[in-house]
């Protein structure tokens, strides 16, 4: 591709050509932001997001962009995006963590991707050099929409010291991070807890996890909801995770959670432990 002048252009990714015709026919009719935001359903936010790529549009909202631009266009390349944004194993998992009303997640070496900064991120992702770095940014916050629900869903995080330890992005982006630990920690629905360096051996040395848990046995899923009929187990990996139905897997994770819980410091002896690190960066 050429730009305006016949040089060559920096390649756009699939994401960032969504974001661009969306502002391209948003411009053409002459709306503004929030007048596009009110023909698709959605806030001016959204539409800002998904205009400057910073965010993977809902199914939903491809739909109601073309119905809000009278054209026949955004639906049918939403798939393309989405695949493009996230790794097809990683789909069915995204989708399950949407639905899931009970979060208990483990990480050993980083901070959870549902409490991550966008800078933390971006410094995290850089290190593998992928060839999409702006879209799997964009894909990781766009996850963490769930937790900014009315009623988002009960979250357990439980963290070994050592992800506190890793300066990823430097003393700035670190101090923001840490920061982003303490605030989610104070809503009512988050418990964080970390895994002190003091505990030499635990149940998590194996490496990262995550347990979704649904609705309670006997309510009736929503239309259009997928749900397992138990808790889903997700095991993180090098080259790609899995997710795991198994009841006996499931069972064993959930045994080595809770024993993780036991080695972990309360809730606010690990508010104490990470504003231990924020202070140590603000110097």
């Amino acid at each position: 591709m050429e730009d305006d002048n016949g040089q060559p252009s920096a390649p756009i990714s699939l994401l960032g050509f969504f974001g661009s015709r969306v502002l391209k026919l948003r411009t053409e009719r002459g709306w503004s932001q929030a007048e596009l935001a009110h023909e698709a359903h959605t806030t001016g936010a959204m539409i800002s997001y998904v205009e400057n790529a910073k965010r993977v549009p809902s199914a939903d909202l491809a739909r109601d962009l073309d119905k809000a631009l009278g054209v026949d266009f955004f639906a049918e390349f939403y798939p393309l995006v989405v695949r493009y944004a996230y790794p097809s194993w990683f789909l069915p998992f995204i989708e399950l963590e949407a639905e899931a009303n009970r979060h208990r997640v483990f990480e050993s070496q980083i901070i959870p991707g549902l409490l991550q900064t966008e800078d933390y991120a971006r410094a995290m992702l850089t290190s593998v050099r992928p060839d999409n770095l702006d879209d799997l940014v964009a894909a990781r916050m766009t996850r963490q929409a769930l937790l900014e629900r009315d009623q988002p869903p009960y979250t357990w995080f439980v963290v070994d010291e050592q992800a506190l330890r890793r300066n990823i992005g430097g003393p700035d982006v670190m101090r923001a991070q840490l920061e982003r630990l303490l605030t989610a920690g104070e809503h009512p629905r988050c418990v964080i807890q970390v895994v002190p360096e003091e505990v030499t051996a635990h149940p998590g040395l194996a490496g990262p996890f995550t347990l979704l848990s649904f609705d309670e046995e006997g309510q009736e899923p929503k239309a259009g909801e997928h749900r397992p009929p138990h808790d889903v187990l997700y095991v993180d990996g090098f080259s790609q995770g899995r997710t795991a139905l198994d009841a006996a897997e499931v069972t064993a994770a959930t045994h080595a959670y809770d024993l993780l819980k036991s080695y972990a410091l309360s809730p606010n002896a690990s508010a104490e432990r990470i504003g231990g690190y924020l202070e140590a960066v603000k110097k």
